[in-house]
């Protein structure tokens, strides 16, 4: 019979705050740029911690921890996740790109591509997300590698900008685990 697991089960199998730093992270970073939602930031820590991603970069105007409105949502992800703020965004990106990390905004464009179509060359990756009424800033978009979007099926054409990058994120980590492991096995096949 199925049940929940109780929260000692969940406790054994979660990291602790010094082992959770020094894990090795999914090669997958996330970019807030001008987010203003402090409850927004919170929730992306989160899923930025859930799905083990490398780094958080807040950038322009995203507010920084600590906060209180951040910690309510982040639930202490703040401790868990490294991060950074940096003022100027293109100037991150360009810092990213010059270390061979893919950097993709998340935005519907004339070329977006979806982001269930991630290959092992859009590893290791940086996804940007964008303020939550105006989305990737034009000169931010055009300082990135290109842009991934989600498949819009109904009336409406976004999502709050914490669900878009959740289901983002964790496309990616699984496409990760996939690539990785075709790789792994035509090593093994050598």
């Amino acid at each position: 019979m199925i049940r929940k697991l109780r929260y000692d089960e969940l406790a054994l199998q979660r990291l602790s705050q010094e082992q959770a730093l020094n894990i090795e992270r999914h090669p997958i970073s996330l970019l807030l740029h001008n987010i203003r939602s402090l409850y927004n930031v919170g929730s992306l820590f989160r899923t930025a911690d859930a799905a083990l991603v490398e780094k958080i970069y807040l950038c322009g105007y995203t507010p920084t921890p600590p906060r209180k409105e951040i910690e309510k949502t982040a639930l202490g992800a703040v401790h868990t996740v490294p991060w950074e703020y940096g003022n100027d965004t293109c100037s991150v990106i360009r810092l990213l790109q010059q270390e061979h990390i893919k950097v993709w905004a998340l935005e519907l464009t004339t070329q977006s591509r979806s982001v269930y179509d991630f290959e092992s060359d859009d590893f290791p990756m940086c996804l940007v997300v964008g303020n939550e009424i105006t989305g990737v800033d034009d000169a931010v978009l055009r300082a990135c590698n290109g842009a991934v979007a989600i498949p819009m099926y109904g009336v409406k054409h976004s999502l709050n900008v914490a669900v878009a990058a959740g289901i983002a994120v964790f496309e990616a980590v699984r496409r990760w685990h996939s690539v990785r492991n075709l790789i792994r096995s035509d090593v093994k096949s050598i």
